[in-house]
């Protein structure tokens, strides 16, 4: 790709090299027509379907710039619903945020009943291209166009206002190409992870119901497992010396400051004073309202005081402590505190410290692959985001 930004105005600062001159300046009505889906309601949702359909809600909640594989199905009478065309972008018409309303996809398929509350957009250029842009460069446009407070909602009138920059079809068709080969990889790449967690998921379920065993280093059995109550081999410390006191964070600073939910860092902090020490970790982090836990073996600054922080006692592996306490199966009710009057009582089956550490370590070796690839699925989407940024006007 070529920076041809120098050389004439009204061009991406990304270019495949082999186009040249300006794209031009259209609206989008000028270029496309507007109709609306019609009401599919969640009742209508059934997982024996036989026609594939996507409510306007799923847009933002689960689909991103081009559909092919449909999350719902319905066996409402095809004769009362609009149905999809191929290369149709589909955009939310009302809901709740004016982001969540900005956001478009392009359907790939045909015959997919397209729910109401939808904007479709029919335009003979590649939807793909089209889709990609209306999500970038034109998100925040298409955002202040809506209109509305508790319920917002966005008219085919005010689309079809919106300016657009826009190239020649073949030059679309290399753009949304090379953009979707990019989200092919990404698709790839989360899959891998899900697939990660979800064998760590299996080993984990083996080993905690003692259908695997590890051996000692001599190849013979470990000894029974003992029935204990966490509270037995958990210590709590309460988070209030290491409560960060300005949520005013910056990626640039140096301090992590976690919760025990599934965010985990919040953000980073440039406080140095009430840094959990780096001689104390790792430890476990335990909301003591949802009974979420993180394993945290990094300085860090607390931001909730309804959290406990956990220290293995008695010479056991914190690491396979944590990773017990994710396989209890617990469901909150109310908005009591739960460590000290509920899990510090709850009993798990205890393995010798030798044998604990053999599990922990191989459940880590689990994790650290699934943060390597995590890092690469991080890279590819930060990569997405910049080419979205500079290819298009």
């Amino acid at each position: 790709m070529t920076n041809k930004k120098l050389k004439v105005d009204n061009v991406p600062n990304l270019r495949f090299p082999e186009f040249e001159g300006e794209w031009e300046t259209k609206k989008l009505g000028e270029i496309a027509t507007f109709s609306k889906g019609k009401g599919i309601s969640k009742s209508d949702i059934e997982e024996n379907g036989i026609i594939e359909c996507i409510r306007y809600g799923e847009l933002y909640t689960h689909y991103r710039e081009v559909i092919n594989e449909i999350k719902s199905k319905t066996n409402v009478n095809p004769s009362t619903l609009v149905l999809s065309e191929k290369n149709d972008v589909i955009i939310p018409a009302s809901g709740e945020t004016t982001i969540d309303i900005a956001t478009a996809s392009c359907v790939l398929k045909s015959g997919i009943a397209l729910g109401g509350d939808l904007n479709i957009i029919k335009t003979n250029n590649n939807g793909i291209f089209l889709s990609y842009y209306l999500n970038s460069k034109k998100k925040m446009e298409i955002a202040n166009l809506a209109q509305g407070i508790s319920v917002v909602h966005l008219y085919s009138s005010q689309l079809s206002s919106l300016s657009l920059a826009i190239p020649k079809l073949n030059e679309q068709n290399k753009i949304s190409s090379f953009l979707a080969l990019l989200d092919k990889r990404i698709q790839t790449q989360s899959k891998i992870i899900k697939e990660l967690l979800a064998s760590k998921a299996t080993f984990a379920k083996k080993i905690f119901s003692q259908e695997f065993r590890f051996k000692d280093n001599n190849g013979n059995d470990f000894s029974y497992w003992e029935e204990i109550l966490l509270g037995d081999v958990l210590d709590y410390e309460q988070p209030t010396n290491y409560l960060v006191t300005s949520t005013e964070y910056d990626n640039s600073f140096e301090t992590p400051v976690v919760t025990a939910g599934k965010t985990f860092v919040l953000g980073y902090t440039n406080e140095i004073k009430g840094i959990f020490e780096k001689e104390k970790l790792p430890v476990i982090i335990f909301d003591d309202f949802t009974t979420a836990s993180q394993f945290v073996n990094f300085p860090f600054k607390a931001k909730s005081s309804a959290m406990k922080i956990l220290k293995a006692k008695n010479k056991n592996n914190i690491k396979f402590l944590f990773e017990a306490i994710q396989m209890i199966a617990y469901e909150t009710g109310g908005h009591g505190r739960h460590w000290i009057s509920i899990f510090s009582n709850l009993e798990i089956m205890l393995p010798s410290f030798d044998e604990q550490t053999k599990i922990a370590n191989f459940l880590s070796s689990i994790d650290s692959k699934i943060e390597v690839e995590n890092q690469l699925l991080q890279k590819l989407k930060e990569q997405k985001k910049f080419l979205l940024q500079q290819m298009f006007v």
